[in-house]
């Protein structure tokens, strides 16, 4: 079904190429793909990774049958200002920022009715991303389904209440950014006490992947599960560790919630 229909993304940075790994991975496959950006150097290096895009201008990719904006909160509304003329009323646009709330979106592109909001996830990249997603009222039902489709190829993709999508870039979108950098030093640590790198990293992995287990399908309370180790070498800056969480993370919030 992919293969007649073209699809967009107005910019071309991370989430872009994290989206067209995924597509690759599943050996999706469009009509056209085109890519905006107004960095030439960001869509020569995208163009290396996947030779089949196309690039033109905001206003060419916005004639496409589905169209990402993949861009920053501050700079989307101008940009739909300026494309608006080259949206189908038939086409599907999807936005993957936070903040700027379908109403908005709408008021910008009144002749389209089929308009949606993802919040995406790098874990896309290899198809275990968690992506939320919410459609506007007259979402035509059909061309919904063919975008769950096209999307839960991406990983697990559910629709939401609308209010909910800020949660979600907070509690999932940029959560591996949260712990990926302690998980790297873990593993630097492994190499300084005497494990080879593979062991490291496996050692590191696995036990991640098991104390997430333990926490959430054990059936024990998280204070149950923390006492099943008597020693916490980090224990004394815990509290610290949970003021820096609540005061960034919920200040963070606060910026991006519409």
């Amino acid at each position: 079904m992919m293969k007649n229909k073209s699809i967009g993304f107005i910019g071309g940075g991370r989430v872009t190429r994290i989206l067209l790994q995924g597509f690759r991975n599943k050996d999706i496959r469009f009509g056209k793909v085109m890519v905006a950006d107004t960095n030439p150097e960001v869509l020569v290096n995208l163009k290396k990774q996947f030779p089949e895009i196309e690039s033109s201008d905001a206003s060419g990719v916005a004639g496409q049958d589905i169209v990402f904006i993949a861009l920053h909160p501050p700079v989307l509304m101008d940009t739909l200002e300026m494309v608006r003329g080259s949206i189908k009323a038939d086409a599907t646009v999807i936005s993957l920022a936070p903040k700027i709330n379908l109403e908005k979106l709408a008021m910008k592109l009144p002749q389209v009715n089929n308009i949606a909001r993802l919040i995406p996830n790098a874990t896309s990249y290899i198809n275990e991303g968690y992506n939320p997603i919410t459609f506007s009222l007259g979402f035509n039902p059909l061309e919904k389904s063919v975008v769950l489709d096209l999307l839960r190829s991406l990983g697990t993709t559910f629709e939401v209440s609308e209010e909910k999508l800020e949660s979600y870039a907070i509690i999932s979108a940029m959560l591996p950014t949260y712990f990926w950098f302690q998980w790297k030093e873990l593993e630097e640590i492994g190499l300084k006490t005497g494990l080879s790198e593979e062991e490291s990293k496996k050692s590191v992995h696995d036990t991640i992947i098991a104390s997430l287990n333990l926490m959430y399908k054990s059936g024990l309370s998280a204070s149950e599960v923390i006492d099943l180790i008597p020693v916490r070498p980090i224990g004394e800056h815990e509290q610290q560790i949970a003021e820096i969480y609540r005061t960034k993370l919920m200040g963070l919030f606060e910026k991006i919630k519409p």
